[in-house]
């Protein structure tokens, strides 16, 4: 089957980066699904795994978390999917990824693609929502409410780098399903633009100091943070503007934090990492193709719309660096997708 690989940790511009590549299909066994790759989108973990996890022995790693595709054959111990289901998904860090014809993966990680997006469009959305969903509903315990209630809530969110694939449904879930009050940060016009269309009550500029913007608002104290890049740069701020046990969530890699500063206010900080359940085996795995399943109903009920920011083509080597070096850029919003091969 066609793959796209690399066997050593380069710069993007390097031409040995990613490699168009020749691989053995692989069979189905247990609850694995066998996926026929439609299509699929990139993300930082893409780009973050290949400059710092080579693979030993000269192997060849596939990267790719996001996939569409079919399902054409299943293991012996699969019980909710079979041949031809249409399947979104992000998978498993622990195994070979999305850059290729055909993947394995575990069904409890898996969904029913919404029905009423095409490939690319569904392709955008498993990863960053099941990262906007653990950490609204787990990490950060946000009140759900039935879409057709809008019950307002005293809850208020900021969510910092609002503008990319994270934040485009993250901000998409805290409108339709909780009566949160959402602050988004953006700092460019199209930025603004882009979170004001997915739901986000307020806008303010993550350039500028935070608490006076958020003060000029009149909407009371902030009871919850989505950090969602640069949390090393905010975090004093978050733990002087956030109320008393008020909670923060972040998604990014800072070296170090003072944690203590949290402790004047009974706040507290949790890390969301949505490959923790595939990676450790967890007994809740099924949680992921449950959320996935409720996201894509939501999706079909006209609630939530694709995150899609840009189309590279089809899925080659060529077309997946520039997607990692977008990426790399710090300045893509929304998801970048591929189709076909």
């Amino acid at each position: 089957m066609k793959a796209i690989g690399y066997s050593k940790s380069l710069p993007i511009e390097t031409p040995e980066a990613l490699l168009d590549i020749e691989l053995p299909q692989p069979i189905a066994t247990g609850r694995d699904l066998l996926v026929k790759i439609d299509a699929i989108a990139v993300n930082p973990v893409d780009y973050k795994i290949r400059q710092n996890m080579a693979p030993s022995d000269g192997a060849w790693r596939v990267l790719g978390w996001d996939a569409v595709g079919k399902v054409v054959a299943t293991g012996e111990a699969v019980t909710t999917f079979k041949p031809g289901d249409k399947v979104f998904y992000a998978g498993d860090l622990n195994r070979q990824g999305s850059n290729a014809e055909y993947q394995l993966v575990d069904e409890r990680l898996v969904g029913h693609k919404p029905k009423s997006l095409t490939d690319e469009e569904a392709a955008a959305l498993p990863l960053t929502a099941i990262t906007a969903w653990e950490l609204l509903f787990e990490h950060l315990a946000i009140t759900q409410v039935s879409p057709e209630a809008k019950e307002k809530s005293d809850e208020v969110i900021l969510v910092v780098g609002a503008a990319g694939g994270v934040g485009s449904i993250l901000l998409q879930l805290a409108s339709t399903i909780t009566g949160a009050t959402t602050i988004a940060t953006a700092s460019r016009e199209r930025s603004q633009a882009w979170v004001k269309q997915l739901g986000a009550n307020h806008v303010i500029d993550h350039s500028k100091p935070l608490q006076p913007q958020i003060e000029a608002l009149g909407i009371g104290q902030v009871t919850h943070i989505a950090s969602l890049n640069s949390t090393v740069d905010y975090f004093e701020a978050y733990t002087e503007l956030l109320a008393p046990f008020g909670k923060i969530a972040m998604i990014d890699d800072p070296e170090s934090l003072d944690v203590m500063k949290l402790k004047p206010k009974s706040q507290s900080l949790h890390i969301e990492f949505m490959f923790a359940r595939s990676m450790f085996n967890a007994a809740d795995m099924q949680a992921q193709s449950d959320l996935l399943n409720r996201v894509a109903d939501l999706i079909d009920q006209g609630y939530i719309r694709t995150t899609v920011g840009k189309k590279l083509g089809v899925i080659n080597a060529d077309n997946l660096k520039q997607a990692h070096q977008q990426l790399e850029s710090g300045r893509s919003i929304g998801k970048i997708v591929l189709q076909g091969f």
